[in-house]
């Protein structure tokens, strides 16, 4: 049913108090709208994205299953974000519960409400659009007319620590499957099904877990199961598969999308224009959970750009994927794109470059008419370590990528590694340090003396986090006392002022790396940590490690071991009953190489490495060059 309450005459006098008032209303260009004479008797879905309005308006995956729903008849979706910490507090006072933005209603009077779970630290957020909106947080606790909770994105590839919280949780790619499920929750709401038999309809779609559906296996059967948990109804898989949207190639590049009132944290046009990743990197999980790759023609992708610059105003649009470099025809789509929007004071960018791939024609396709920074990601210090991540590029690769670079006229680079990684050691990250400022004497010695003093490296250190679905899945996170001795170590070894060192917080790193690993045990830590006032956990004037550890400490859950224990290689994992369609065996033959530091080749260069995916999926493999044609 379409929800009748608009909370507008309560929500307006709240405004004065907002930080910033322009997250909370409604009508920006692009923004679709209901048709008052349309039926009530559509399904409605709410949207939501567990942090701000910045962060979330510019998240792609909000635009493309809103349009989705939207495109369908009898469906309905609108948008929905968390407010600011304030004014969430305000909210509360004032006895206003979270709403859409379209029409201002309450989320508990939609049919569905949908939670991306884009990053480990929203999982508290999670609890805080519950609780804000009057949804019981656990599943269990929902009555008939309360809404059904799925989710989606990159961390239900270990779904356990949110299993609680969701009546469905969809794996994979939900171009297609969230239509099934909101059209799932209709159908079954229309003809008088309970909620156990909707949830019945939801396991029967392919990708969907139904965390209700499974329970705890026994210690003693854990081996000869396979699995951590097991189906109790026969609509649930015994394994959920990632679902593939099969049809991306063929779609258009051009999303209609919302131009927002308020500035975001990527406020410009995003055309996705590659999916997909076989370059294998060890510790990426996004590289094994998008795989097959699959693109977008040229043609597509400039229309859609034009289209979507005209239809918006943007001034600049990004070419967006995990590897926007590797796309086969990147020359042709970037030579056409700088003459179609020569003199316009149009920007294309694409997000990080490939080293092994950008060389003097590529900076001088990228530079257009502005340049900002470039960014670049070697990850590792010595080649002895990025063989171990399988990173396959070399020094050469770096300084070759720069020297094309500032002879085009970049004069800033940014620089992304990653501190803790499976074998590091000392010499490693003094590694970090030694190739940063070789790399920038280089890069000085290229520009002209008088721009010398524009020449500036920022270098940004992630702490590893062990992820689910990759070869790295089995290795622990170091404890934080030991990355912050490492975080010291790089900054006391870099000595140019013009190189900016800067790192993640260990303590947030850790809680991520313990929602990666745990088992349902980490939907209690969550729910306690929460209501010890754990929330906005990414940002980091509102972290509370406090109320982690005391969450922890009360229930008696070793986090340390959680987030850095080594799992053995035949060891049952948590996640173990999902999988992303890169086959088990395949990811610990990775594991192998990597302690014995070898390589693996890039599928999408050369022969089939055997992930397993593609015979799996019917998917017919192709070369660089045969999709270049």
């Amino acid at each position: 049913m379409i929800p009748s309450t608009d909370l507008w005459p309560r929500l307006r006098p709240l405004l004065d108090r907002a930080e910033k008032p322009v997250r909370y209303i409604d009508h920006e260009l692009g923004s679709v709208h209901r048709d008052p004479q349309a039926p009530r008797t559509d399904t409605s879905f709410a949207m939501v994205y567990p942090d701000t309005y910045e962060l979330g308006q510019a998240n792609q995956a909000i635009r493309i299953l809103v349009n989705a729903v939207n495109a369908e008849e009898g469906l309905w979706a609108e948008r929905a974000f968390l407010p600011a910490a304030d004014f969430a507090d305000e909210m509360r006072a004032a006895g206003l519960e979270l709403f859409s933005l379209e029409s201002c209603a309450p989320l508990r009077e939609f049919d569905v409400v949908g939670i991306t779970l884009p990053h480990e630290l929203a999982a508290s957020n999670v609890l805080e659009v519950l609780d804000l909106a009057g949804i019981p947080l656990r599943a269990e606790d929902r009555g008939p007319e309360d809404p059904f909770v799925v989710g989606g994105g990159p961390c239900t590839f270990n779904p356990e620590p949110y299993a609680l919280f969701f009546d469905c949780i969809g794996i994979g790619e939900g171009e297609i499957s969230i239509v099934e499920e909101v059209r799932a929750v209709g159908r079954g709401r229309a003809a008088g099904r309970t909620r156990e038999r909707i949830l019945e309809d939801l396991a029967d779609i392919e990708g969907c877990y139904v965390p209700r559906l499974y329970a705890p296996v026994p210690a003693e059967e854990v081996r000869e199961t396979g699995a951590l948990v097991r189906p109790t109804n026969p609509h649930a898989a015994p394994v959920v598969r990632r679902r593939v949207y099969e049809g991306f190639a063929e779609s258009s590049g051009w999303e209609p999308c919302v131009v927002p009132f308020a500035d975001l944290v990527h406020d410009r046009l995003s055309v996705e224009i590659l999916r997909g990743c076989t370059r294998g990197c060890r510790f990426c999980q996004a590289g094994m959970m998008y795989r097959p790759v699959r693109e977008r023609s040229a043609d597509n992708i400039v229309e859609s750009v034009e289209r979507g610059l005209a239809e918006t105003g943007y001034d600049e649009v990004s070419l967006t994927s995990l590897s926007s470099t590797d796309h086969s025809q990147i020359r042709e789509i970037l030579t056409r794109l700088n003459v179609a929007l020569a003199g316009r004071g149009i920007r294309v960018s694409i997000p990080s470059q490939r080293l092994d791939s950008f060389g003097v024609d590529m900076a001088q396709l990228v530079a257009g008419e502005k340049r900002g920074s470039l960014t670049f990601a070697p990850e590792a210090g010595t080649q002895r370590l990025r063989d171990v991540i399988n990173k396959n590029v070399t020094e050469e690769d770096l300084f070759g990528a720069l020297t094309a670079a500032f002879e085009q006229g970049w004069r800033r680079v940014k620089l992304y590694f990653m501190l803790g990684l499976p074998t590091e050691t000392d010499e490693d990250v003094k590694g970090i340090a030694s190739l940063v400022q070789r790399a920038f004497e280089h890069c000085r010695r290229i520009v002209p003396p008088n721009e010398r003093g524009r020449v500036t490296f920022g270098v940004s250190c992630a702490l590893f986090v062990p992820k689910a679905q990759t070869p790295f899945q089995w290795c622990g996170q170091i404890p934080p006392e030991e990355a912050r001795r490492r975080v010291t170590l790089l900054r006391n070894s870099v000595h140019y002022r013009s190189v900016t060192v800067n790192w993640h917080d260990p303590a947030t790193s850790f809680v991520e790396a313990v929602m990666s690993r745990a088992g349902r045990e980490g939907a209690l830590l969550v729910e306690e940590a929460f209501r010890r006032g754990a929330r906005f956990d990414a940002w980091t004037e509102l972290f509370r490690e406090d109320a982690w550890r005391g969450a922890a400490e009360a229930l008696g859950i070793d986090v340390e071991a959680v987030a850095q224990r080594e799992f053995d290689l035949d060891e049952v994992l948590p996640w173990q009953h999902i999988s992303c369609g890169v086959r088990l065996p395949y990811l610990r033959a990775e594991y192998r190489r990597a302690v014995a530091e070898q390589t693996t080749p890039d599928c999408s260069f050369g022969i089939c490495t055997g992930c397993g995916l593609c015979p799996d999926l019917g998917v017919e493999v192709q070369t660089q060059e045969e999709r270049r044609g």
